[in-house]
C-alpha cells in the first residue's frame, strides 16, 4: 500500500466524536429552554406577587395625615359668626289710624345720631289736615246749633211762664165770681162754678204742658249737645292723627332704616334699598328702629348638632370684628326654633352683651365662643377623625403597612372634639379616610404625628 492512499475502514476514535458532539448539543439545548420556562414562570409569580402586594399596601406617594388620642381635661365649646343689634329696639312704624297709604316727606339717614323726641320720620300731612279743618267746622256748626236750641228752649220758657201767669190770673177772677153765687141766680152761680173748674183745668193743662215742654226742649239741648261732643271727639282724633304722621325717638341712639319691600319687584340675589323720602308705604309698616345702645343683644345662627348643649344663661365669650384686641363678654338669653333642610338644619341663638362700648354699632360681625362643658380625664380626638356608617361608629388605626377601621363608643360631642372610649391614650388615628385619600405626592418627608 502505498502512503498516499487514506485508509478504507473507520478507526474507533474518529467515528465517536460526531456523535458526542449533537448530544451534547442537544442537552445543552434541551437545558437552555427548561430555564428559559423556569424563567419565565420565576418572573410571573414575581410580577404576581408585586401586584398582590400593591393592593394590599397604600401607595408610596399617599400621605394619609394622622394624630394622636390625647387624655386630659376637655373643653367643649360651641363658635359661629354672628352680628351686633340694639337690644329693645324702637321700631318705629307708618301709623295705623290714618289707613290707606303714606308718602314719606322727612326721613333721617342710617347712621344718624338721634335724641329722645328728635324728629325721624315725617309723612305727608295734606289729608289729615283737610279731615281736620272739616271736623273743626263740623265742632262750630254744633256748638252753634247748641246755642240754638238752648235759645229755642228760653223762648218756650219764658212763653209757657207768661201761659201759666195767665191761667193763674184767670182762676183767680173766677174763683171771686163764684164768691158772688149766694146772691146771683141758681144759673148765674152754675155758670160761676163751671168758669172756675175751666180756668182750673186750663192753669193745671198748661202746668202739664210746661213740664212736658221742659222735658223735651232739655232733650234737643242735650242731643246738640251730643253733636258738639261727637265733632270734638273728630278734632281731637284729626289732631292725634296729624302728630302720628311724626315720628319721634323716644330715647337715644342710632337710626337704623328698613328695606324698603313694598311695591319692588323681589327677585333671589336682590338686595332691596333702604327708605326714603319720597317713597310710598302702608300703614302699619316698619320704617325704622333706633336700637338701645345700652343694651346690646347678638344673634347667631347655629347648627342643631350643638343645640342640645346649650342652655339659658351659658356665658359667652364675643370678639368684635371692629374692635380687635378686645374681648367682651355676654350670656345666652334665647334658643329659637330649629329650621332649614334635612342636610342643614339650624337655629338662631340670641344673647345679651354683658360689657357693651361705645364705639360698638349695630350690624358690626362678631365671632362668639361659648362653653358648654368642661370634662376632667377623658380620651379625646378631633371630630374629622371620627367615622359613622349607619350605627357603627370607627376610626382607622395603622394596620401593617395601612390603615384598618377600628369600632369605638362615642360619649360626647362637639363642633371640634369628640369624646371616645376604647382607644389608649398616644394612639395614632388617622385624620382621613384612608380608602378615600388622594393621591398626591409627597412633598419631602411625612408630615409628623401631633403631639
Amino acid at each position: 500500500m502505498s502512503a498516499g492512499v487514506a485508509p478504507t475502514a473507520a478507526s474507533p476514535a474518529g467515528g465517536l466524536r460526531p456523535q458526542r458532539n449533537g448530544r451534547l448539543l442537544r442537552g445543552i439545548a434541551k437545558a437552555v429552554s427548561i430555564a428559559a420556562l423556569l424563567g419565565a414562570a420565576g418572573g410571573g409569580i414575581l410580577w404576581q406577587a408585586k401586584r398582590m402586594y400593591k393592593a394590599v399596601k397604600p401607595p408610596a406617594d399617599t400621605a394619609v395625615p394622622t394624630t394622636r388620642v390625647r387624655r386630659g381635661n376637655l373643653t367643649l365649646t360651641v363658635s359661629a359668626r354672628g352680628e351686633l343689634r340694639g337690644g329693645n329696639s324702637e321700631v318705629l312704624s307708618a301709623p295705623l289710624t290714618t289707613g290707606g297709604e303714606l308718602h314719606i316727606t322727612t326721613l333721617r339717614k342710617t347712621g344718624e345720631v338721634v335724641k329722645a323726641g328728635d324728629v325721624v320720620v315725617e309723612f305727608d300731612s295734606t289729608d289729615q289736615e283737610y279731615r281736620l279743618k272739616e271736623a273743626e267746622a263740623d265742632l262750630a256748626e254744633a256748638k252753634l246749633k247748641v246755642e240754638q236750641a238752648k235759645a229755642q228752649a228760653q223762648a218756650q220758657l219764658e212763653e209757657d211762664t207768661y201761659s201759666l201767669a195767665s191761667a193763674e190770673h184767670q182762676v183767680h177772677l173766677a174763683e171771686l165770681d163764684v164768691r158772688k153765687n149766694p146772691i146771683l141766680s141758681a144759673i148765674q152761680a152754675r155758670q160761676n162754678d163751671l168758669a172756675l173748674q175751666a180756668a182750673r183745668d186750663r192753669w193745671n193743662q198748661i202746668r202739664q204742658d210746661i213740664g212736658s215742654r221742659k222735658a223735651t226742649n232739655q232733650a234737643a239741648v242735650e242731643v246738640e249737645e251730643a253733636g258738639v261732643g261727637k265733632a270734638d271727639v273728630e278734632v281731637a282724633t284729626a289732631k292725634k292723627n296729624m302728630e302720628a304722621l311724626t315720628l319721634r325717638a323716644h330715647g337715644a341712639g342710632y337710626v337704623a332704616l328698613k328695606r324698603n319691600s313694598s311695591g319692588n319687584f323681589f327677585m333671589e340675589g336682590m338686595t332691596l334699598p333702604d327708605y326714603q323720602p319720597g317713597d310710598t308705604v302702608r300703614a302699619g309698616m316698619a320704617i325704622a328702629e333706633i336700637p338701645d345702645l345700652h343694651d346690646w343683644a347678638i344673634t347667631a345662627t347655629i347648627g342643631e348638632l350643638d343645640r342640645g348643649h346649650l342652655a339659658l344663661g351659658q356665658k359667652v365669650d364675643v370678639l368684635v370684628i371692629a374692635l380687635p384686641g378686645r374681648a367682651f363678654h355676654g350670656h345666652v338669653v334665647d334658643l329659637g326654633g330649629t329650621s332649614g333642610s334635612s342636610w342643614d338644619r339650624h337655629f338662631e341663638c340670641r344673647m345679651r352683651l354683658d360689657d357693651p362700648a361705645p364705639e360698638m354699632r349695630p350690624g358690626m360681625s362678631v365671632r362668639i365662643v361659648i362653653t358648654t362643658d368642661v370634662l376632667p380625664g377623658v380620651l379625646w380626638i378631633p371630630a374629622q377623625a371620627l367615622f359613622e356608617s349607619g350605627s357603627r361608629v370607627y376610626v382607622y388605626t395603622p394596620s401593617g403597612a395601612g390603615f384598618a377601621p377600628r369600632d369605638v363608643k362615642l360619649v360626647r360631642r362637639s363642633e371640634s372634639q369628640v369624646v371616645v372610649e376604647g382607644l389608649r391614650e398616644g394612639q395614632v388615628v388617622a385624620l382621613a379616610n384612608p380608602e378615600q385619600a388622594p393621591q398626591k405626592k409627597a412633598a419631602g418627608t411625612a408630615a409628623p404625628l401631633p403631639q
